[in-house]
């Protein structure tokens, strides 16, 4: 679980009280000050951490700054500055051995946080790393997949602490599947249809979740597996038909056609485990089209229309790839049933009938 702590340090004597409450109303983890007695009156639910020079006693997390590697014997937690081999070396022996190493990083490249990640792979210990901004918070905890176990941050008001909160908060909760038997295909013609290509690598039981009705969704696969004649391309989805709704983040869809660079979209797995992916380009061409008509358990129909060839795939149960001019009545495939209706892409409870 990602956390964060607050520095205090730098916070103008006028916005630390909005400031620290703002910390204990959203949750943040913990407040870090050179002052004790800016920490002595926080409630215990929050960290409470002196940074100080040399060690000293305080009921307290004392993370005390250090130079040596001989100065880690018999601390909890330790402060370093980053800025040459010496000094990244010293990081990655604290991050190794202490409960808690809070980082800060001298040249703006993520490389040295990527060699203290993987030093303390594995370690009990906890890694703060020290951010300028929410941008760069974002940037941190994803460095390696793996990213900072927390981040430290100068907040310039009680917003950023608010909106720090909302960062960490934002999850991308698995999704309970649900199998679809096929119960009709139907050539259409020409059409308009989208592969939609991120900036990440699909594994191979991954695609994207597409649909023409709001209220279910199908599997699409990505082209992660070989195809003939042409190569892997395992960051593409040929999702459908530009007219079909795709599933995002936070419980949103979009229509395929309003996919850009740079949007957001959920990459899906034959177990229902999420992770949102970031859209490098949507294609959109020309090309002969079929639908594929499924019915849920509940007795809910669902329709996707899609590139009519045989390189076309969507999964089945057990992530088992299907080409959709293979499939036939009775087939299985991996769906979703979203229990509320859409609005500009966002669910609503009101009546709505697609057909």
């Amino acid at each position: 679980m990602k956390f964060a702590w607050i520095d205090l340090r730098t916070v103008p004597e006028a916005h630390r009280t909005a400031v620290v409450d703002a910390a204990v109303h959203s949750r943040i983890a913990g407040v870090v000050a050179d002052d004790p007695a800016l920490l002595d009156d926080l409630p215990p639910t929050i960290t409470r951490v002196l940074l100080t020079s040399d060690r000293v006693d305080s009921p307290h997390l004392v993370a005390v700054a250090v130079h040596d590697q001989d100065q880690l014997d018999g601390l909890s937690a330790a402060f370093v500055q980053v800025s040459d081999d010496r000094t990244l070396k010293l990081a990655c022996a604290a991050a190794e051995r202490l409960d808690h190493t809070v980082v800060a990083f001298t040249d703006p490249t993520k490389i040295p946080l990527e060699i203290v990640i993987a030093a303390a792979d594995g370690a009990p210990g906890k890694l703060v790393t020290v951010v300028a901004d929410l941008v760069e918070a974002a940037i941190v905890l994803e460095v390696l997949e793996h990213g900072s176990d927390g981040v430290l941050m100068a907040p310039r008001d009680a917003s950023d602490v608010f909106k720090l909160a909302r960062m960490l908060e934002t999850t991308s909760p698995p999704l309970t599947l649900t199998t679809l038997t096929v119960e009709a295909l139907t050539h259409n013609g020409l059409g308009d249809r989208v592969c939609v290509d991120t900036a990440s690598h699909f594994r191979e039981d991954e695609g994207i979740l597409v649909g023409s009705f709001s209220s279910g969704f199908v599997l699409c696969c990505s082209e992660t597996h070989p195809l003939p004649y042409m190569p892997t391309r395992p960051f593409r989805v040929n999702a459908g038909a530009l007219h079909s709704y795709v599933l995002g983040p936070a419980n949103r869809t979009n229509y395929l056609s309003e996919l850009r660079s740079g949007s957001k979209v959920l990459a899906v797995d034959a177990d229902g485990r999420t992770r949102e992916v970031t859209v490098g380009r949507a294609k959109l061409e020309s090309r002969p089209m079929l639908t594929i008509t499924a019915r849920s358990p509940e007795n809910v129909e669902v329709n996707l229309m899609v590139q009519d060839d045989w390189h076309v795939r969507v999964l089945g149960p057990g992530g088992k790839v299907l080409n959709v001019t293979e499939l036939q009545r009775g087939d299985e495939l991996l769906g979703y049933l979203a229990p509320e209706q859409r609005h500009v892409g966002l669910p609503i409870g009101e009546f709505c009938k697609e057909s």
